[in-house]
C-alpha cells in the first residue's frame, strides 16, 4: 500500500512516465508507426487518469501545499504554477475531445487538434514534474539554509 506521503512523488513519476509516452508516441507517428502510437497515447492518457486520481486523493486529504520561501525562486515557482494550472484545466477537454476524434477514425479532425493538444500536454507533464521538485526539494534547501 502507499503512503498519503508518498503521492506526491508518484504523482511526478506519473507525470514524467506522461511525458515519456507523449514525446514517443509523437516519433511514432511521425515514422507511420500506427500501432506503436496508438499504444502510447493510449498508455499516457492512463498515465495521466491515474495521476489526476491520484492528485486528487492527495489534496483532498492534505489541503494545499505552499511555497513559502520569498524571492526570486518563490516567483518562478508561481509562473510555472500557474501557467501549469490554467493548461492543466484545458487540457483535459483537449485530450478527451482529440481521443474521442481517433477512436472514431476522424483522424483529418484528430490530427488538427492533437497538434494544440500535445505541446499543452507534453507542458503540464513536465511543470507537473518541476513543480514538485521545486515544492519539495528546492524549498525545503532554501529554507535549510
Amino acid at each position: 500500500m502507499i503512503a498519503l506521503h508518498d503521492l506526491p512523488k508518484l504523482n511526478a513519476c506519473l507525470n514524467a512516465l506522461s511525458a515519456v509516452w507523449l514525446v514517443a508516441g509523437l516519433w511514432f507517428i511521425k515514422r507511420g508507426r500506427i500501432p506503436a502510437h496508438r499504444f502510447c497515447m493510449i498508455a499516457a492518457v492512463v498515465t495521466s487518469t491515474l495521476f489526476l486520481t491520484s492528485y486528487i486523493v492527495y489534496h483532498v486529504q492534505v489541503g494545499t501545499t505552499r511555497f513559502q520561501t520569498p524571492g526570486w525562486v518563490r516567483q518562478v515557482y508561481l509562473l510555472i504554477l500557474g501557467t501549469h494550472t490554467v493548461l492543466a484545466v484545458a487540457v483535459v477537454p483537449l485530450v478527451l475531445i482529440t481521443l474521442r476524434r481517433a477512436l472514431a477514425r476522424r483522424f483529418d479532425r484528430h490530427r488538427r487538434i492533437a497538434r494544440v493538444t500535445w505541446p499543452i500536454w507534453v507542458y503540464v507533464s513536465v511543470t507537473g514534474v518541476v513543480i514538485f521538485w521545486m515544492l519539495y526539494h528546492v524549498e525545503p534547501a532554501l529554507r535549510a539554509g
